[in-house]
């Protein structure tokens, strides 16, 4: 058996070989070179035999979410991620400014440290390969322990692709199994640049491992559906959102707040989806089965509805049809477990007397558990979306889309396809927007002299002193 003092020394001989990997990558570099790269670790994954065969090990593994809902993941997310990057300029001269005389020339970060999630243990991992590949970078992951089989197998196919374009396999790696916080701590420290997916936990510890880091908030989706909206519409969105992996997205709904005078109408069109209501006087026995010993029950999170209604004890008033169910509640906060994240086929369902009355609910929640990540809203006042992007704390508003498929990306809107969204001050995070292949490129700036642009006081301070005076 390996000592603490050996499972260190481990991890600093796969940080080594990724160092050494990297510089070499770095010196061949070329554009070419790098999207060759990205190409091969993208095909790792989407070719259909591997993907089902890695959707199929992950959910045997983690009993996490679904395998066709996986397949699509991991099929989508890198699809929409490779059209993102296609055109991107990663190497060499990316901008050439003769107004400010500034010349930008593309770096790579150096080794990226990935700490990758069991919800989305191969389309995360292969989303931040692609990237850091793609920015002339080397990538060590540290998956969660259900996530090592699916981890290890990705990596074996992502090799067998470098093989076939003379690429190292060390410029991706992972840490040696099995994983532990010690491991991963060593691995944080080492790396150049840190990107954490997953529990608030390895955020905060990545935050104050000494090395850069970009870290992502905490989920709990919130969605407001209002007099104006398309009911039918709102009502399928809703349900294939909260219904895709089992709701293992951090960006699944957890709560619908519906104002008065379409309450029962949407519960009809939730109903027509799949959605079984659960009247609030049932909602204190749905909490006592959800967190029986007050934690997630683990036979109810990310399963199919068959063993969430068996969980639950439902099956005496579920529908035949139920492919989710929406417990009525009004409490918000830590005494009220409805109100927070519940990676489940479970939706918290708000009843709002009107738009402000939704907001005001929704912004409560948000204090609770989420802020920062986003809210969705079902309606055909778009000021109302104004509204909510003015005064919530909250870095992305989702108008009239099933919310865990937009929020990440997707072909008919323009977020960056990513499987990590940053949520701000709001959420303790460093970036606000979704991770994607900015964040794992450095610059550096050739300044040249230019012509002098300084301006007159009087430029610069007319408009003010006619209003305050000299």
């Amino acid at each position: 058996m390996m000592s603490a003092q050996d499972d260190i020394a481990a991890v600093e001989q796969v940080m080594a070989r990724a160092r050494a990997a990297q510089r070499a990558y770095e010196a061949d570099g070329s554009q070419e070179r790098y999207d060759r790269a990205a190409q091969a670790a993208a095909w790792a994954i989407m070719e259909p035999a591997r993907n089902r065969a890695l959707a199929e090990l992950s959910v045997a593994t983690t009993g996490l979410g679904n395998v066709a809902d996986k397949i699509t993941k991991n099929h989508r997310k890198t699809l929409g991620l490779m059209r993102d990057i296609a055109k991107a300029r990663t190497h060499g001269v990316i901008r050439d400014d003769p107004a400010t005389g500034i010349t930008e020339i593309a770096r790579p970060i150096g080794v990226i440290g990935a700490v990758v999630p069991s919800t989305n243990p191969g389309a995360t991992p292969a989303n931040n390969i692609i990237n850091a590949l793609k920015c002339g970078n080397a990538i060590v992951l540290s998956p969660s322990p259900k996530g090592v089989p699916t981890c290890e197998r990705l990596l074996e196919h992502i090799h067998a692709e470098f093989d076939k374009i003379g690429l190292d396999h060390d410029l991706v790696q992972m840490v040696p199994a099995p994983g532990s916080k010690a491991k991963t701590q060593r691995m944080l420290e080492l790396s150049d640049l840190v990107v954490v997916t997953g529990s608030q936990d390895n955020v905060r510890r990545a935050y104050t491992c000494g090395t850069p880091a970009i870290g992502v908030g905490a989920g709990n989706v919130t969605v407001i559906v209002d007099e104006t909206a398309d009911l039918a519409a709102a009502a399928a969105r809703i349900a294939a959102s909260k219904t895709f992996d089992n709701a293992t997205s951090c960006s699944s709904e957890n709560a619908v707040v519906v104002v008065d005078a379409v309450y029962d109408a949407f519960v009809a069109a939730l109903a027509e989806e799949g959605g079984a209501l659960v009247p609030e006087s049932a909602a204190p026995g749905i909490v006592e089965r959800l967190w029986p010993d007050g934690h997630l029950n683990r036979e109810v999170i990310a399963k199919d509805a068959a063993r969430m209604i068996e969980a639950l004890d439902l099956a005496p008033e579920a529908p035949p049809n139920t492919r989710f169910v929406a417990v009525e509640t009004r409490g918000i906060g830590p005494d009220h477990p409805l109100s927070g994240e519940k990676l489940s086929l479970v939706l918290a369902l708000y009843r709002a007397s009107d738009f402000e009355d939704a907001s005001s609910i929704v912004a409560r929640i948000l204090s609770h558990q989420g802020a920062g990540h986003s809210v969705g809203l079902h309606s055909a006042e778009d000021t109302r979306a104004r509204h909510l992007a003015e005064t919530l704390p909250t870095c992305r508003v989702i108008v009239n889309q099933p919310h865990a498929f937009a929020t990440g990306g997707a072909f008919n809107n323009g977020m960056p396809f990513s499987l990590s969204m940053g949520c701000g001050s709001w959420g303790g995070n460093s970036i606000d927007d979704n991770l994607h292949w900015r964040h794992f490129l450095q610059t550096t700036k050739i300044v040249r002299e230019i012509s002098p642009q300084e301006p007159t006081l009087d430029e610069v301070f007319a408009g003010y002193w006619q209003v305050a005076g000299q």
